[in-house]
């Protein structure tokens, strides 16, 4: 994504400036699913930033298993959070990944390889559509 989003700077939850995101046009927020939810951390820094005045926002993650509307919908408490701090989110993306949280250890874990090449692909597409929105 951020090679697509011309070269977009990572930032890594431990290094994140709120003061800096004033500067950026799109920002995305996103971080593995654990136990039904975005990290901790991040959810905790968003809950610190500003009102930002409707700036545009995308989220994404990866899970052991799919998102749903009703279940598994990972994306509704960082949702709420951004809407909060007025965002105007744009759009979101999710892909399997590697999962070997809980009892899932015992098994060696779920979608090994994953996110993968295909996944990789899916992800730069809908990079690509945000430059529309």
């Amino acid at each position: 994504m951020a090679t697509v989003l011309n070269n977009a700077e990572l930032v890594n939850l431990n290094e994140a400036d709120t003061p800096a995101l004033a500067d950026y046009d799109l920002i995305g927020f996103g971080s593995g699913i654990y136990w039904d939810r975005h990290d901790k951390r991040l959810l905790d820094l968003v809950g610190t930033l500003p009102l930002v005045n409707n700036k545009r926002a995308f989220i994404f993650s990866t899970s052991g298993i799919r998102e749903g509307r009703v279940l598994n919908n990972f994306n509704r408490r960082l949702k709420r959070k951004l809407l909060e701090k007025e965002f105007i989110i744009i759009g979101d993306f999710s892909c399997r990944g590697f999962d070997t949280v809980g009892p899932l250890i015992l098994i060696g874990g779920i979608h090994k390889g994953r996110p993968n090449e295909n996944d990789l692909e899916a992800a730069a597409d809908f990079a690509k559509g945000l430059h529309a929105k």
